[in-house]
């Protein structure tokens, strides 16, 4: 063990002092098959795993591994959908010494072969129905739910292995740069950190029932099973339907008595926007993989903890409750560093910024990944010396993340260092606009992109989710940021999302956001027909541009999907109609049709009256 370890022990031991010499997860959740072997250790509807149940298929599945070669510093890829099988699948791994790499069966089939043959995985776990979606390779492909025979046989003993500290747990997978995933290296000391910290920080019992409700390829699945498996709690699986409706899956919280559950921010967000009966059982809601932008209503019956953690840094770098504050003017901080673990926000040149300066936020101690799987180049990159220790070892990573400091302490995050987008010249960090969008009462969720849909033309466009029943106007947004933002940090057009699209990491698929168009673009109210010849051409005009059937005359061009490059066609046409030059940003200044055909009729009338009268009537006959 490294020297801080004995230290963490010493916390553990303080209170399972029959665990004194027990080290790891997969020797902790042995250590419960024995304290209570009957107590229900994993629910997934009518099915359940007792403790001994659970221990016993997993050490049966580790020796059959340990006769294929596993063995520490060996991986082992699961591709198991979420069920009791995944449980076993994943400790089954650790029991046998090697490390596990969960992969999601919806990546498509390019994505999965390459991670099986990035990670030279000996063996592929997996389910019948999903073998196809594989090329193997030579690797030998075990199915949970058919090959029973070569499992039963296999002794229900716990096996041994020589894995320390430092051997890896798991290696996840998670999207590059470059679009070729990385798989990041975390070890058992990293792992077994997270754990007594998480029993510690949440007052983890027996009597605890969780959940796991992310997909298995998201580190937060370690999260969700874990801390609870180790202390002799419950661990709940809804099914695929309870866990993508947030009403149904309230509901299903209650009913089953859940004490604690991890929830994605997105996710989060929209629960604790419901009403709670008084009475429910539910004591703390973990969220995180997200920007947090709202607080919790006092009448909540459970607390709210935001997390803050790269797979880098085994799930959780910092922590913090976040108190009932009515409308905040900041959204929610991430907390404080977890136990072992430091947060430095500092500048280009490495040096730590004043306390409500931003900074990218760097992360050292003992949960740090190993680095990243045959990407010694990257982890060199991503990985650097930490300046600040005198500990040739130490290492600090660097996320990418900024981030400032408050004055009491806790972090503010402020986005990523490559999320910002430059519009017209200025640098706009996104979540600065949705944390304000979201304060007001008729949206649920937001987010706002810089969307590129023409090349050389990108403008900002605000995806929104409303409260159930609730209506706004563009009008009424605009006029919230406008007190807020300066009005180059205005969206141009608002799109009306049911929800926001999520990876199966549990983030916001940005991705997957829908092109504004005439269906999603949220507009003021009816529109108005057209009253005059010119406004009559020019909502032609518009409507052919933007692919449209119908215009109002005080629809905004720009909040319709018009951009630049549609705007200089709108200009060219019009100059061919109605015989007048128009600038540009004349549309930017008018971008209505009644404002723009005003305009048009006012040089109309302008020329005309400084003409001569045969000049006049060959103008007016032209516009006949």
């Amino acid at each position: 063990m490294t020297e801080a370890e004995p230290q963490r022990f010493a916390a553990w031991n303080a209170t399972h002092k029959t665990y004194s010499q027990l080290a790891f997860v997969q020797q902790l959740v042995a250590a419960q098959s024995v304290d209570t072997p009957d107590a229900v250790a994993l629910v997934a509807g009518e099915q359940q795993l007792t403790y001994a149940e659970l221990n016993g298929r997993a050490n049966q599945l580790a020796h059959h591994l340990q006769a294929l070669g596993v063995q520490p510093g060996v991986l082992v890829c699961c591709c198991v959908e979420r069920s009791l099988d995944m449980v076993v699948a994943l400790l089954g791994i650790l029991k046998a010494g090697g490390a596990y790499v969960p992969l999601d069966s919806t990546y498509p089939r390019e994505r999965l072969d390459f991670m099986l043959k990035d990670a030279q995985a000996p063996v592929l776990i997996t389910q019948r129905h999903l073998v196809s979606q594989f090329s193997p390779e030579g690797a030998d492909v075990l199915c949970l739910d058919t090959d029973y025979a070569l499992l039963a046989g296999q002794s229900t003993l716990d096996p041994t292995s020589t894995v320390t500290e430092k051997d890896l747990a798991y290696v996840i997978y998670t999207s590059g740069s470059t679009g070729r995933p990385k798989g990041v290296e975390i070890t058992h000391a990293g792992l077994l950190n997270l754990l007594l910290w998480h029993h510690r920080a949440f007052a983890v019992t027996k009597s605890d029932r969780a959940t796991q409700l992310t997909s298995p390829a998201f580190d937060a699945t370690g999260w969700e099973l874990w801390p609870y498996l180790t202390a002799g709690a419950s661990v709940y699986l809804p099914d695929e339907a309870t866990r993508a409706m947030p009403e149904l899956l309230r509901d299903w919280l209650v009913a089953q008595g859940i004490t604690v559950t991890f929830l994605p921010t997105p996710l989060a967000e929209r629960l604790i926007a419901f009403e709670w009966p008084p009475a429910t059982s539910l004591r703390l809601v973990l969220t995180g993989a997200d920007t947090l932008h709202r607080y919790p209503s006092a009448a909540l019956p459970f607390a709210l903890v935001n997390n803050y953690g790269p797979t880098e840094a085994t799930v959780v770098a910092t922590s913090g409750l976040v108190p009932p504050i009515g409308h905040a003017q900041v959204a929610p901080s991430i907390g404080r560093p977890i136990a072992n673990t430091q947060v430095y926000i500092l500048d280009e040149d490495l040096r730590r910024v004043a306390v409500g300066s931003p900074g990218e936020l760097y992360i050292g101690g003992c949960g740090l990944a190993r680095g990243y799987l045959n990407r010694p180049d990257l982890t060199a990159e991503r990985f650097i010396p930490n300046p600040f220790e005198n500990e040739p070892s130490a290492r600090l990573y660097r996320t990418g993340d900024m981030a400032r400091y408050l004055p009491d302490g806790q972090i503010a995050f402020i986005g990523r260092t490559d999320d910002q987008v430059k519009i017209r010249g200025y640098r706009i960090e996104l979540d600065e606009i949705a944390s304000v969008l979201n304060r007001h009462p008729a949206i649920q969720a937001s987010i706002v992109v810089g969307r590129e849909d023409t090349v050389g033309d990108k403008r900002l466009v605000a995806y929104i989710t409303l409260v159930p029943n609730a209506h706004v106007t563009v009008g009424a947004l605009r006029d919230v940021l406008a007190s807020h933002l300066p009005d180059y940090m205005i969206p141009a057009v608002f799109v009306v999302i049911e929800a926001q699209p999520l990876t199966s990491n549990g983030k916001v698929d940005r991705a997957a956001l829908p092109a504004p168009d005439e269906t999603n673009t949220l507009r003021d109210g009816l529109r108005a027909a057209p009253s005059t010849a010119a406004e009559k051409r020019l909502v032609e005009i518009v409507a052919s541009l933007l692919h449209m059937e119908q215009i109002g005359v005080d629809d905004n061009f720009f909040l319709l999907g018009g951009n630049s490059l549609m705007g200089a066609q709108l200009i060219v046409r019009t100059t061919e109609s109605f015989g007048i030059d128009l600038p540009l940003r004349t549309l930017f200044e008018m971008p209505t049709v009644r404002q723009l055909a005003g305009e048009i009729e006012r040089r109309i009338v302008a020329r005309v009256e400084s003409m001569t009268d045969d000049e006049a009537l060959q103008l007016l006959g032209a516009q006949a």
